[in-house]
């Protein structure tokens, strides 16, 4: 494993830049940091385990606030989940997972909690009317 785990090689870049959404033509502020290095900050911040206002500008990643922003766009774009499934189509193609040792909880598939909820029916009867007497 590499003494710096957080930075991405050329081929796992070459997996995720397609999943990532494309930055707006005319969006304001100045002109945004590479994906790549965020995402290098995103997971420096998460290799050590500190706050985003902690990530060290001389490292070239952004502001935290940056890489932070950077990923709640991807994360509500989508691009996990879809990195995700690539991982392991590709894994799976390789022959390197053992689904025998798969688990699935709730983090993944959403759980059914109780018995379903019977559909009302709409009355075919007529309706009730009004006592005239």
């Amino acid at each position: 494993m590499s003494t710096r785990p957080w930075i991405v090689d050329d081929d796992l870049w070459a997996l995720i830049e397609p999943l990532l959404p494309p930055w707006p033509e005319r969006a304001p502020g100045p002109r945004p940091v590479p994906d790549r290095l965020c995402l290098q900050g995103i997971l420096y911040v998460l290799r050590n385990d500190i706050a985003w206002q902690l990530l060290p500008l001389e490292l070239g990643f952004g502001s935290g606030q940056t890489c932070w922003r950077r990923l709640d766009r991807w994360q509500r774009a989508g691009v996990f989940d879809q990195l995700h499934r690539v991982l392991l189509a590709k894994l799976n193609a390789a022959g390197e997972l053992d689904w025998s040792r798969a688990c699935v909880d709730g983090s993944h598939v959403r759980a059914k909690k109780g018995v379903p909820t019977p559909v009302r029916h709409l009355s075919t009867g007529g309706k009730p009317v009004v006592n005239t007497t």
